[in-house]
């Protein structure tokens, strides 16, 4: 009963920021599918993303929860929303932080920028990306750049977001329909092993992005919020698999940390090493090593004894 209540009023709050689900769960920093069970009814919105789905619709989270009697004030609050209202900045918030974020571009021209400029940065790092270097890759001007793109940093925001929404993508159609919870905890990690060289330029992306986190830049909590989503997709993922008795009673939230930690460790190494590279120690560290000391972890730190 409330549950389809919440749902159906999360529903209004989408329709009325005018993106689709996909964009709104990368906006609240969820996978779409959990955004879709939630919506289905199959899986409950916890407090923290009902919070931010509040922020993002600028209404009240009383109204996503509440009885019918506060649902005219949310009404008004969604009207609002979709009105273009802002909404007052919470103490100690800045201007930048409550600006709308730039969108992932959907195809033509701003995609073909959008990638070049991943490739870019993959190749010179963040701060060595000129928009001249990037109208060159496109065989553009910089005015037709800055047609689609206001400035630097907005290009910038856009293509990192558009590797989060690539990854959350990928993560989604390759788990979708995975019943085994150890099997999905294995394609999860397949997913983050840089074997091929878009896997390797995405993860030249994340490295840069670790520095840039430390400056608390836009682009910084980016990386905050797809670190955010990804331990809670791991995370979702373990816990399930305890209820499944495929793992062991662990800490789910630890484990995906734990995990991740290792997982960001290993891509440094590999990343380090010439692509193609032998497995052997002395080379660095290959991706299949990678892969196999994955495993490893979680074969000995999660998966269920067998009953002999």
């Amino acid at each position: 009963m409330q549950q389809d209540e919440v749902a159906a009023r999360v529903r209004q709050v989408i329709d009325a920021a005018g993106v689709s689900a996909r964009e709104f769960a990368r906006r609240i920093v969820i996978d779409p599918s959990k955004l879709s069970r939630s919506l289905n009814g199959t899986r409950r919105f916890t407090a923290a993303e009902l919070a931010r789905i509040a922020d993002i619709g600028a209404v009240d989270v009383g109204w996503l929860l509440g009885p019918a009697a506060g649902a005219a004030a949310g009404a008004d609050a969604v009207g609002r929303a979709a009105s273009g209202a802002a909404a007052t900045p919470s103490p100690g918030r800045s201007a930048s932080a409550s600006r709308p974020p730039v969108p992932s571009p959907e195809g033509g021209r701003p995609l073909q920028i959008v990638r070049e400029t991943v490739r870019l940065i993959a190749e010179r790092g963040f701060h060595a990306v000129r928009v001249a270097d990037i109208a060159a890759a496109c065989h553009t001007s910089t005015a037709a750049i800055h047609y689609h793109f206001p400035g630097r940093d907005e290009l910038l925001e856009a293509a990192v977001r558009w590797c989060m929404d690539e990854d959350t993508r990928r993560r989604a159609d390759a788990t979708a329909g995975t019943r085994h919870t150890g099997d999905e905890l294995r394609l999860l990690i397949e997913l983050q092993t840089p074997r091929t060289e878009q896997q390797r330029r995405q993860w030249c992306v994340w490295l840069d992005l670790w520095a840039e986190a430390a400056r608390s830049t836009t682009v910084g909590r980016l990386h905050v919020e797809y670190y955010r989503q990804w331990r809670g997709t791991v995370a979702d993922v373990i816990r399930r698999g305890v209820e499944q008795g495929v793992f062991r009673p662990v800490d789910a939230d630890g484990a995906a940390l734990a995990l991740t930690a290792l997982i960001d460790g290993l891509a440094s190494q590999v990343l380090a090493t010439e692509p193609g590279g032998r497995d052997d120690g002395v080379a660095g560290t290959g991706a299949q090593a990678m892969h196999d000391a994955l495993i490893a972890h979680v074969d000995a730190c999660l998966t269920a004894p067998t009953a002999d």
